[in-house]
């Protein structure tokens, strides 16, 4: 039978390591652009939006639409990206083993 007291400290080893991940994550960046760069989005690797620029171009033809489609578009990059850069720093921790839950 396992040694309970080790596997509770391993768990709480690996809980402190997952916070410290997630605070790196709340400091790092990615960019994802829409429409050929009019539509510019930061987001952090919590996936919190940071900002959001966009080309004064685009207001010239007056097409909301367009600009609500790249804006949408450009936020689900952005996403996408903070996802792919959590995961790639959680499968460190986790040696590549998928823990449901995670992400």
């Amino acid at each position: 039978m396992p040694n309970i007291g080790k596997l509770m400290k391993q768990a709480q080893e690996m809980q402190q390591k997952m916070a410290k991940i997630q605070d790196e994550l709340a400091h790092r960046e990615v960019e994802a652009t829409s429409g050929g760069g009019m539509v510019t989005v930061k987001m952090n690797g919590q996936q919190e939006l940071i900002t959001i620029t966009i080309d004064e171009e685009v207001f010239k033809d007056g097409d909301k639409e367009m600009l609500e489609d790249l804006v949408v578009a450009a936020v689900n990059e952005a996403r996408r990206q903070a996802l792919d850069m959590a995961k790639e720093e959680m499968s460190k921790l986790t040696g590549g083993l998928p823990i449901p839950g995670l992400f």
